[in-house]
């Protein structure tokens, strides 16, 4: 039920706080900035720690055997990326994006998108279905350009106008029936199934499935969790961080339980959440406060940017 929406809800996400950037920023500060704190911990980091990710799944695939010494730890740290495609992508849209503000220079399609009202924010999903036909890589399924792209510009141009999140809260509670409705349909449909192959990705009812489930979750959070607590402020400068450790945490945790522990599977889940939100949270706030890896690791290039990031 999640997967479908997840990835879409943090392209609209990222591509809400690009406009929210930019308003403090030149084009060539804001790409500076991004090329610090995305490209470096989804390239150099891997060299660091995300190697660990690589070289376990080479190992449980059984790789190891046909790969020559020397050449182990390079191949596993170029194949240790796990989910900072994320940010790989993330990089590439905002190159574009500075591209696209410079042949805008008046911000005419920004302003004109504020216009937009209900029904045609609710139909833009056959804009995110057409999307999810086209340039979606082979083999490497996640790189899905065209549906992540349009939902980065989607978040740009249309949901950070305070009047389009206004709108999405009004009528938020129906979004939520219609999304849970939604889930309901969905997994009587691909329940049991690939729901990573095309078929299922790419399919009228999914699209639409996540659409609604973006637009209840995006209305309900301004309703609901618009506020400061201490545990926001902490996640709000901690979140990129647990985000780039928490995989290698995770596969070493699952590595370790399945080759040496015989445990029920409900335990192997339960026990591996637990020690994932535990032991990421420690490692990130260890590697945080040494500069070179929390600049090579985290993206991270000063103690003053460490306080604001």
């Amino acid at each position: 039920m999640i997967y479908p929406w997840f990835m879409t809800l943090l392209f609209v996400i990222a591509g809400m706080s690009a406009r929210y950037a930019l308003q403090k920023r030149t084009g060539r500060q804001f790409l500076r900035e991004r090329a610090v704190k995305l490209l470096i911990p989804s390239t150099l980091g891997l060299f660091v720690i995300h190697w660990i990710t690589g070289y376990l799944n080479i190992k449980m695939g059984g790789g190891l055997a046909y790969i020559p010494g020397a050449l182990i730890y390079p191949i596993s740290a170029i194949s240790g990326t796990g989910p900072l495609w994320f940010i790989q992508m993330l990089f590439v849209f905002s190159c574009i994006l500075v591209l696209f503000r410079k042949i805008d220079k008046t911000d005419k399609v920004w302003t004109f998108c504020k216009k937009a009202n209900l029904p045609i924010i609710v139909l833009l999903f056959l804009v995110v279905f057409g999307a999810a036909q086209i340039l979606n890589m082979p083999v490497l399924t996640m790189y899905r350009f065209g549906i992540y792209f349009t939902a980065f510009l989607i978040g740009y141009y249309i949901f950070s106008h305070e009047k389009t999140q206004e709108l999405l809260e009004k009528f938020c509670i129906p979004l939520l029936c219609l999304a849970i409705f939604g889930s309901v349909l969905y997994e009587h449909r691909y329940g049991g199934g690939n729901f990573t192959s095309p078929a299922c990705l790419q399919s009228f009812m999914t699209n639409l499935y996540l659409w609604i489930v973006i637009l209840a979750i995006l209305g309900c959070g301004r309703k609901y969790f618009n506020r400061r607590t201490a545990f926001t402020i902490y996640m709000t400068k901690s979140s990129f961080g647990i985000y780039i450790l928490h995989y290698p945490v995770l596969i070493v945790t699952c590595y370790i339980l399945h080759n040496y522990f015989a445990l029920p599977a409900i335990c192997n889940y339960g026990i591996a959440l637990i020690v994932e939100i535990i032991v990421t949270f420690a490692v990130y706030e260890g590697v945080k406060r040494v500069p070179v890896l929390r600049y090579f690791v985290l993206g991270i290039s000063s103690r003053k940017n460490r306080d604001l990031q």
